[in-house]
């Protein structure tokens, strides 16, 4: 709702993936009667990451802890999701590459960095609370509050629906978030002046699958 990261935020230069508009948080959507509720299948679902710095990139993955979506006449009306920060996975390194350092780093378990990214002994949930969706000729949009260190913001990006049998996805386009938003500023160059090129990119694109049951 991610995060992204010591070496892991990437520039938002692609029509590809653009960046979403941040907002200032909005109520949330209410249940709708007769409306059908899914279950989030955590083994199923994932959120991707990838980011940059000058230097290079790096990609990884974080899983969600529990969530749920309701629909109702084919369109999506509410929902929350917690994002499970402790699974934070770095997935372009082997293990004895930096692997475990840099996931170290962007959990903040290492002693003197806890805030440097996501500290997630003090925030170890971040969520997604969905305030409304819309479709048109474009295809279909969701929006949400999203919360990390307990900052929240709205943002809304497009998704792909598909509703087959009792099985729910919802699968997004990459989208980039500017993490220097939610207070994660550490190495960025819009924050700090003196970086030269030892800075971090402020946007993390983001790619969401999400797989939910019929409960």
């Amino acid at each position: 709702m991610i995060i992204a990261l010591a070496v892991v935020f990437t520039n938002c230069k692609s029509d590809k993936t653009p960046e979403v508009t941040t907002d200032e948080a909005k109520e949330a959507a209410t249940s709708v009667s007769g409306s059908a509720k899914y279950l989030v299948d955590i083994a199923e679902s994932s959120i991707h990451w990838k980011g940059s710095k000058p230097t290079g990139t790096h990609t990884g993955t974080i899983n969600l802890e529990k969530g749920y979506v309701e629909i109702n006449d084919g369109v999506i009306k509410n929902g929350t999701f917690l994002i499970d920060m402790n699974s934070i996975n770095v997935t372009d390194l082997e293990s004895g590459d930096g692997k475990e350092n840099l996931e170290s780093h962007l959990k903040g378990t290492v002693e003197g960095k806890e805030d440097h990214f996501f500290n997630v002994n003090k925030y170890p949930s971040a969520a997604f609370t969905i305030t409304g969706s819309s479709t048109n000729e474009e295809g279909t949009k969701l929006e949400g509050n999203l919360t990390i260190r307990d900052q929240k913001h709205n943002i809304s990006f497009p998704i792909n629906v598909t509703n087959e049998s009792d099985m729910l996805t919802i699968e997004s386009n990459s989208f980039t978030i500017n993490r220097t938003k939610w207070g994660i500023n550490y190495g960025s160059k819009s924050i700090f002046d003196d970086l030269g090129d030892k800075f971090i990119n402020d946007n993390i694109e983001i790619k969401i699958i999400l797989k939910a049951k019929k409960g």
